[in-house]
């Protein structure tokens, strides 16, 4: 088994993702995976060389089990995940749709630009997504100054490298305490003396994708919000 690879067309072009499907029965969760700013292009094959597209590359390639299922999306050059967000939305809900995904247990994360993704998608949709995992990025102005309040029910996991010369610590510092005075379920995982590129660190770490599995459903009043 290996990892799928697709086309989503768009009025402004296609766009390559990956899928796997989780090798459990019944409905798992789906985790969403943003891409940092050097994978964007069209050659999904570059996502899978490091990061969580490349240890669920491995894990499904190896035969192990995978208890959710795995989504990313490849945006073009010179583009932003906002400018993709209607495109993701609807690759997502086509996913679920399609597969024995639960739809309460979606979970979107991200790697430095997928990051600020991340955090803007979610604050914009905190009824969507049952959890948040924010690698090595920067929060975004609007979510900073306000926007972090729509996600004071979500779970989340930001992890960052001390030494980050890209992405400052300071800003995941000061989101995460935001956060924890909103009494946001949020963990902080800094790295030490690491650098901007954690990702092939976090991402195979056993108690994160523990949490990735074991992710709690929407509760109702974020459903409805």
């Amino acid at each position: 088994m290996s990892i799928e690879r697709h086309i989503l067309p768009t009025p402004r072009g296609e766009l390559p993702y990956l899928l796997a499907k989780s090798t459990l029965t019944g409905v798992t969760p789906l985790v969403v995976f943003l891409h940092g700013a050097k994978d964007r292009g069209n050659d999904p094959s570059k996502l899978t060389t490091w990061g969580l597209p490349k240890y669920v590359s491995d894990v499904v390639t190896g035969g192990k089990v995978l208890p959710y299922h795995f989504l990313a999306l490849q945006i073009p050059e010179d583009t932003t995940w906002p400018d993709w967000r209607n495109e993701l939305l609807g690759l997502i809900d086509n996913v679920v749709a399609h597969n024995a995904v639960d739809p309460q247990r979606v979970i979107l994360s991200g790697f430095s630009l997928g990051t600020a993704g991340t955090w803007q998608i979610a604050s914009q949709h905190p009824e969507r997504f049952a959890g948040v995992v924010a690698v090595s990025g920067r929060v975004p102005e609007p979510v900073a100054n306000g926007g972090l309040a729509a996600l004071r029910d979500t779970p989340l996991w930001v992890f960052h490298g001390e030494k980050d010369d890209r992405a400052p610590l300071s800003s995941a510092e000061d989101a995460v305490n935001a956060l924890r005075a909103l009494n946001a379920p949020v963990n902080f995982s800094v790295i030490p003396g690491a650098d901007h590129f954690i990702a092939d660190a976090v991402y195979p770490d056993p108690d994160l994708q523990s949490w990735f599995a074991s992710i709690p459903a929407l509760p109702a009043v974020r459903q409805a919000a």
